[in-house]
């Protein structure tokens, strides 16, 4: 059922929705009436509105490649600093801007309801922390100085990323971000001032 056609297109079609229109009150019904279906429909495809909206968003994810192989970049040879300043212009792109918008979006929903909603809060607390942990752990960080250090990053890139919504200038944004990786590359071994 999971590769069928009309699952496919339906689901293609809740990507341009949310991407769009946000999902913030967004009903099963006000879902199924976009896209030209009913509620029927998309319980039989996706199980529940919160099956629906991750599954859609993780789709609607790989529309933006700059974020998509962010991490991939992030875990190639090279400078540090450097690798880490372009993971932040990977978030802060205009073109991101869609994707970013929608993330803060589940995130509120999610707020409002944990319980529905706890895989999704368990994942970013998790996932993007792991993956810096991983390039600071190959770059010779210890365990618990890398993950420190990772989900230091990470508040940065929420933190950061709000304000980027907020209409903070993006220049602005990434002087800030330099400053605020500074301390973590000071605990980097060999680390040297430039």
């Amino acid at each position: 059922m999971d590769g069928t056609p009309e699952r496919q297109r339906l689901l293609g079609l809740v990507v341009d929705l949310i991407l769009r229109d946000g999902v913030i009150d967004l009903s099963l019904s006000a879902i199924a009436r976009a896209i030209g279906s009913n509620n029927r429909m998309l319980l039989y495809y996706f199980g529940s509105k919160q099956e629906l909206i991750g599954e859609a968003a993780l789709v609607a994810f790989d529309r933006f490649p700059r974020l998509r192989d962010m991490f991939d970049r992030l875990r190639d040879a090279g400078d540090l600093e450097e690798r880490l300043i372009a993971a932040w212009d990977d978030l802060a792109d205009p073109e991101s801007r869609p994707y970013v918008r929608l993330f803060f979006q589940r995130f509120g929903i999610a707020m409002r309801d944990p319980d529905e909603w706890g895989d999704f809060i368990e994942r970013v607390g998790r996932e993007w922390v792991e993956e810096v942990d991983a390039v600071l752990r190959a770059e010779g960080f210890d365990g618990g100085d890398a993950r420190a250090a990772a989900t230091q990053i990470i508040a940065l890139f929420r933190g950061l990323q709000f304000l980027l919504l907020s209409g903070v200038p993006a220049d602005q944004l990434r002087d800030a971000y330099r400053l605020g990786i500074r301390p973590v590359l000071e605990r980097a071994p060999g680390f040297s001032r430039r």
